[in-house]
């Protein structure tokens, strides 16, 4: 199976620099972007050089290095980016990131679905580690997003499904049932229904982000737009893959725990796992938009989510 997630990746990989070549481009590809790649490439040939301090940062040195290039590809097809031209945009993204994570850290500690191995025993390093590490996840998920959207994805024109005010009151009910269960249940059960885990802020918040007067998917959806709905279940695909093939050689690392088909994995994570990914990119801009709302809200700006118009 480990053969098999090294071609997932390859083919990942391919198509991303595929569709950046056949990309419309405003602007050159900026040198960070370079820098980036040169990270990832540095960093793969240490860690298998069994140098230290890379296998124990692996994730996130690569991560890193992912940001920059995706986020350069980026810059140079829409001719600006969160990195090159929206930097607090950037900035608000990465600072949510990681206090957003503890969120499914916090659930974790209930449902037991990861563990993490081989983490520094100094406790600062091991805290460094965790917070240089979660703090990429959401500009990874978003980032790549934005690059399949720059790259021309999903843009035609869609039949409107729209969400009526009654249905939108049953959405938010169920997200918060999903959310509530996975605490409420009996523990071995509760080990088994991490899935309502990820769905759950998408049903939550999404009618919320819409009654703030925010980005709203269900909103797009009823104005015939799907190319950002798109581009999150593709960027949650992609980054999936990503992170498993980086951390399945890394020191420190997760390991998957939960009981559904270990005997069955692709990396570290069984094959139905990988499914999550997909609505945990959902989840991650919904979070997103209704944190930075709220946040604009409080300082007196109303109107259009000046933190997620330009996505």
């Amino acid at each position: 199976m480990t053969a098999l997630g090294i071609a997932l990746w390859a083919l990942a990989a391919l198509w991303l620099l595929w569709l950046y070549a056949t990309g419309a481009h405003a602007r050159p590809y900026p040198r960070y972007g370079y820098l980036g790649l040169a990270v990832i490439a540095v960093a793969e040939v240490l860690l298998f050089q069994k140098c230290q301090f890379v296998g124990i940062f692996f994730t996130p040195i690569a991560w890193t290095g992912y940001i920059a290039a995706v986020d350069a590809a980026v810059y140079s097809l829409a001719g600006q980016s969160m990195l090159n031209g929206r930097g607090r945009q950037f900035l608000a993204v990465t600072a949510m990131s990681a206090p957003f994570w503890l969120v499914f850290e916090a659930y974790n500690l209930r449902l037991q679905n990861w563990a993490y191995i081989g983490l520094p025993t100094n406790t600062a390093l091991r805290y460094f580690g965790y917070a240089w590490a979660f703090s990429t996840i959401w500009p990874a998920m978003l980032e790549t997003a934005q690059f399949l959207q720059a790259a021309g994805l999903w843009q035609h024109s869609y039949a409107p499904v729209k969400m009526g005010a009654g249905l939108r009151r049953v959405a938010v009910a169920l997200g918060a049932a999903m959310l509530a269960i996975p605490l409420l249940a009996p523990r071995r059960p509760a080990a088994y229904l991490f899935g309502l885990a990820w769905l759950g802020f998408v049903f939550l918040l999404d009618p919320i982000n819409s009654r703030l007067g925010a980005a709203s998917l269900s909103d797009e959806f009823a104005g015939g737009r799907r190319a950002r709905f798109y581009a999150l279940l593709a960027a949650g695909a992609v980054c999936g893959i990503f992170w498993e093939f980086w951390n399945y050689w890394a020191i420190s690392k997760w390991i998957y725990i939960f009981p559904i088909l270990q005997n069955a994995k692709i990396f570290e994570m069984p094959v139905p796992g990988y499914l999550g990914f997909l609505p945990f990119a959902l989840e991650n801009f919904c979070m997103y938009v209704f944190l930075t709302a709220i946040a604009q809200r409080a300082i007196g700006i109303r109107g259009t989510n000046h933190y997620v118009a330009d996505f």
